[in-house]
């Protein structure tokens, strides 16, 4: 086992008193020598933090003991080293922003998807009902430069703002097809899975707990290359192991 514990977890929850909740998170976190970044909004929480273990499991049972964040779950991984340089916790409008206020997750959550029952679509084509599948990638151009599920959708977007009106210009095309929408961890999935069905794609869903969710409970099948993530490590291979440094290299050099 690597020695550091590296998590990626958020909830949307309505919040109220940002500055102290900030203050108390900044210095729980302190106390326990962890690195990453926390947004807090109105709308939630977001979080990636990595440290050793046990202090960081300590952190998000004393997170849990606020009974907003009791439903709070971490997507794991592991690496040798730890990714970040300092802990932040900052104060935002959104905890992904998307410009489209009538889009609250909160109230009611997109339908989704389990990585092991995507996979069944896949490798037969078809969902449940003989419909074709189609998947949506939601991130930023760079992102899906990394890696994508095979023949996955996407737009060339430079970033999330753009996606409505960039899936709003495929609708008629799409209409017929099942849509199954994913990103790194989820969540920028749980407005544009909402977003879709908002402008009648009725056939839409997401995939639950994003590419990480799956890489942890299928690994590689019917996807091509790594996961970027927004830390040191670059990128995560489909086995949660961080991309090796001379493939890094090389990525740069030919970018």
């Amino acid at each position: 086992m690597k020695p550091i514990l590296n998590i990626a977890a958020y909830l949307f929850v309505s919040l109220d008193n940002l500055t102290e909740l900030r203050a108390k998170i900044l210095d729980d976190c302190n106390a326990r020598h962890l690195k990453g970044t926390i947004l807090l909004t109105a709308e939630g929480i977001n979080m990636f933090l990595a440290g050793e273990e046990a202090e960081l499991r300590g952190f998000l049972d004393w997170l849990r003991q606020d009974s907003r964040f009791a439903p709070l779950q971490a997507k794991d991984s592991w690496s040798e080293t730890q990714p970040f340089k300092k802990m932040l916790v900052k104060i935002k409008n959104e905890i992904i922003r998307m410009n489209h206020p009538t889009i609250r997750p909160e109230e009611g959550r997109a339908n989704f998807i389990t990585p092991k029952k995507l996979q069944e679509w896949l490798d037969r084509g078809t969902d449940d009902l003989g419909r074709p599948v189609v998947m949506v990638d939601t991130r930023n151009a760079f992102e899906v430069e990394y890696g994508t599920f095979e023949n996955a959708l996407h737009f060339n977007i430079e970033k999330f703002t753009e996606f409505p009106a960039a899936i709003t210009a495929h609708k008629d095309e799409l209409a017929d097809k099942t849509l199954v929408s994913f990103c790194t961890g989820g969540i920028r999935c749980e407005k544009s899975g909402l977003f879709m069905r908002e402008i009648g794609m009725q056939h839409s869903y997401q995939l639950e707990g994003g590419i990480l969710k799956y890489f942890e409970e299928v690994g590689s099948a019917h996807y091509t290359g790594t996961c970027f993530v927004f830390d040191e490590r670059e990128a995560l291979e489909p086995n949660l192991d961080s991309i090796p440094l001379e493939r890094s290299i090389r990525k740069k050099q030919t970018a």
